[in-house]
């Protein structure tokens, strides 16, 4: 069953929508996998998100949020928070769990999503939007699909195609490019906000990728590793940015395998 256009939240009059996907009955409450669209920060649609999860027992809600051609970060992280939380508020109304939610997504939404999970309670983060401040935006899993984890370095690592497309979208995203503003781009990095509490972590990425450098995953997974956490990353090998490898088959099956573990 899909509900679609379930408002999450309203900021300046913008009324902040997500779809919610429910799996066929299964006689109790769904886990929740959050989906974070890509797009460069600038582009897409809650309408692409993963129906496989879906048909595998899991719920979906699917967010949008705050383009950066609309507000600059952290709006975007603010909207994404928003709507976990009041997710987590309604739960019962829409009849899936609470507490078990993980957060999921591509490319540029695969950095929100990791950003978003690794950040539980950072007060600049969190922001104030939505109606239900009392509630906790944090996950128990977190899914990146080849995105990137470290605005200060993604620019060095990058191809001359790679950076055409990196370059303006982190202008975009930051309002400058990250050199110009270190801090902004330190707070818009998930490699750095990795402690010890933080959930575990699956990792897809194409070792073909032209757009999105797979240092920006190793960064990551490092990261985790360093303070012994659990993480998986997964190489797909001659695969580029995107595209069905990562949705079906052998990913598939892990990201499943991974979620029911964790959820």
């Amino acid at each position: 069953m899909d509900i679609p256009d379930i408002e999450y939240a309203q900021v300046d009059g913008k009324s902040l929508r997500l779809d919610l996907h429910l799996p066929a009955n299964t006689g109790e409450a769904p886990p929740l996998l959050v989906w974070v669209h890509g797009g460069a920060w600038y582009a897409g649609s809650k309408q692409d998100y993963p129906a496989a999860f879906v048909r595998h027992g899991f719920a979906v809600a699917s967010v949008e949020f705050r383009q950066s051609t609309e507000a600059r970060f952290p709006a975007n992280v603010h909207d994404i928070k928003a709507a976990i939380r009041f997710l987590r508020a309604r739960a019962g109304e829409y009849g899936v769990r609470a507490d078990r939610i993980a957060i999921a997504g591509a490319s540029s939404g695969g950095h929100l999503a990791a950003l978003v999970g690794v950040t539980n309670g950072h007060a600049e983060l969190e922001g104030t939007v939505g109606e239900h401040l009392d509630q906790s935006s944090s996950v128990q899993a977190i899914i990146s699909y080849y995105g990137a984890s470290d605005l200060t370095t993604i620019l060095e690592q990058s191809t001359p195609f790679g950076l055409n497309v990196r370059r303006p979208a982190l202008e975009r995203l930051l309002g400058a490019l990250p050199e110009r503003v270190p801090e902004l781009a330190r707070l818009a990095s998930p490699v750095m906000h990795v402690d010890r509490e933080d959930p575990p972590l699956l990792l897809f990425h194409g070792d073909r990728d032209p757009q999105m450098p797979i240092n920006q995953a190793h960064e990551l997974e490092g990261a985790y590793q360093q303070h012994g956490l659990a993480v998986q990353l997964r190489v797909l090998h001659g695969v580029a940015h995107g595209g069905s490898a990562f949705y079906e088959g052998e990913s598939l099956d892990q990201a499943l395998r991974f979620l029911r573990e964790q959820l």
